[in-house]
């Protein structure tokens, strides 16, 4: 099958779109990757209420297909690993549209919020913690110029990479 090139967009979100985000959340296959749904609500709650994230609907020649947040990885308290450097911004999100998936849409997507992060915050580095078994993220992060830093063991998710990508140098 041939990925067709589509107009990928982030547009804020906000509380209009918690519904559909919510929808999205308790869906099974979103669910195996992102986590239980009561701890998805919360994350996606947490970051829609700080004004240290920038949550993002990703939008698909004009259709909403997804969601992906970037937050200043100290929101997220303690529970980090010890390595992470201070001012690192934890990046995620998914395409919940089945026919937008393995597209390039999700790889564009996470393109533009490290763009965005990197270009709106003092972020040194962004970081993202996908399960060991979700291969297929774990190959687009990597496309993504993040690298591997070492297995992470996740207190809800389990164990879990833990990737970074540094802010270019200019």
């Amino acid at each position: 099958m041939t990925a067709m090139a589509h107009d990928v967009r982030l547009r804020p979100a906000g509380s209009a779109d918690s519904g559909l985000v919510r929808s999205w959340l308790a869906r099974p296959d979103i669910e195996a990757w992102w986590g239980p749904r009561a701890s998805t609500e919360a994350e996606v709650t947490m970051a829609m209420g700080s004004g240290h994230a920038i949550c993002r609907i990703i939008e698909a020649d004009g259709v909403p297909v997804g969601y992906g947040h970037a937050v200043d990885a100290t929101i997220w308290g303690e529970e980090l690993p010890e390595d992470l450097e201070p001012g690192t911004w934890d990046l995620d999100l998914f395409i919940a549209s089945e026919a937008h998936r393995n597209r390039g849409i999700g790889a564009r997507a996470l393109m533009l919020l490290k763009q965005e992060v990197f270009a709106t915050t003092l972020a040194i580095a962004v970081c993202v913690f996908p399960s060991i078994a979700n291969e297929r993220a774990v190959r687009a992060y990597e496309k993504a110029g993040f690298r591997w830093r070492r297995v992470w063991n996740d207190p809800v998710y389990g164990p879990s990479w833990f990737m970074v990508a540094e802010r270019p140098a200019h």
